[in-house]
């Protein structure tokens, strides 16, 4: 067990996010998808509802309109449970929203969207993520339950969005299959009119555990020819090239960081039924009996603020924290990454006061070597 002031030397008290998982089910079933659940029709009630908004509520002296609380409806499709049924479940932040001090986010397959979901989106203010892997050979992964490709769908859904003016990011996952071609995939991506590109390289988590994932050098030559697509092509930011940005000016500059800032945000994950996992999204659902399924309580029973106060005695995080110090302690990358990701500790190693993963290697190490890979050569010449 922790102390409380170890934790929080590394960990936020109070989150910057909320994700809500308001249904464990999917329309599609990626190949990829590290969901173990996503064929139940499990859909969260509007009792849960009220209870995790009273919970934000709670949060309000440490908000502000200028800094709302991001509530991020994710896992499974969210568009999956319906209009009215969505409807019902928004109504319970609709103060919130109205005050500043919320703004909800929702990433989608974009499958299920058309003109009634671009009406409700642009209402509540939505920033919409859509989940596409670029053009259809890169997107072969994402299927649906009878095996065909979504992509037609996926695209049909985006072109909605655009009509209907809704801004959106993008988020792909690169596969073994596909890590070979950064520019088809960028290329692709900035042709639908997104704002932002995410990469996710794809993980070993949750299910997802027999796939062959990019090697580390696949992932240093993915990289570097990403940069090098971004600085001859005028278009969407790519969202991990602009947060090494972010890091690099604020190296540079000796620019003194908030503290607060650099602590990381427990996020807090609410699946349908109420209960919060925190540190990692991936860990909600995840049978281990070892650390009691990751549950750190339940919304209908605690609020979230009581349950981050608490989380200190919980042995996931525990263990995550003695992880967190020995990656401080002795790896290079540490300023950039911060070493925050439970999840990769877990499904990989088996434990959280690990260190290194494949994650780090792939996704934040190698786009470190890149970039040094990058400058050098660019000396030489």
């Amino acid at each position: 067990m922790s102390e409380p002031r170890r934790y929080d030397r590394h960990l936020a008290r109070r989150p910057q996010s909320v994700v809500v998982q308001p249904t464990s089910f999917c329309s599609l079933a990626c190949t990829y998808c590290y969901l173990p659940h996503r064929d139940r029709r499990e859909h969260m009630s509007v009792e849960v509802a009220e209870a995790v908004a009273r919970s934000v509520a709670e949060f309000a002296p440490a908000l502000s309109p200028g800094r709302p609380l991001e509530l991020v409806w994710h896992a499974g499709e969210p568009l999956a449970l319906g209009l009215r049924r969505f409807g019902e479940l928004i109504a319970a932040f609709e103060p919130l929203r109205q005050a500043g001090l919320v703004h909800h986010y929702v990433q989608t397959n974009a499958t299920l969207v058309n003109d009634d979901w671009c009406r409700f989106l642009a209402r509540y203010q939505f920033r919409v993520g859509v989940s596409i892997d670029g053009p259809a050979a890169l997107n072969a992964q994402r299927v649906d339950r009878k095996s065909k490709p979504a992509f037609d769908r996926i695209v049909k859904g985006v072109a909605r969005l655009r009509e209907a003016g809704i801004a959106f990011s993008v988020i792909a996952v690169v596969t073994a299959e596909s890590v070979d071609r950064p520019e088809d995939l960028l290329d692709f991506l900035t042709g639908l009119g997104c704002h932002t590109i995410g990469i996710n390289i794809e993980e070993t988590e949750g299910v997802n555990t027999t796939r062959p994932m990019p090697t580390v050098e696949q992932a240093r030559q993915f990289w570097r020819r990403t940069m090098a697509w971004s600085r001859r092509t005028p278009g969407p930011k790519v969202r991990e090239l602009a947060r090494l940005g972010d890091y690099l000016h604020a190296a540079r500059t000796a620019r003194q960081t908030d503290r607060d800032a650099l602590l990381i945000d427990p996020i807090p994950t609410v699946s349908a039924a109420g209960d919060v996992v925190l540190l990692s999204p991936e860990l909600a659902g995840i049978a281990a009996p070892a650390y009691d399924d990751f549950r750190a309580g339940n919304v209908l029973h605690q609020s979230l603020a009581s349950i981050l106060d608490g989380a200190h005695r919980l042995r996931y995080v525990d263990e995550f924290l003695t992880g967190l110090e020995r990656c401080e302690a002795t790896c290079q990358f540490f300023d950039f990454c911060r070493g925050a990701q439970a999840g990769n500790r877990y499904f990989e190693n088996g434990r959280l006061d690990t260190t290194e993963t494949n994650y780090c290697r792939v996704s934040r190490q190698a786009l470190i070597t890149a970039l040094s890979d990058t400058v050098r050569e660019e000396q030489a010449a």
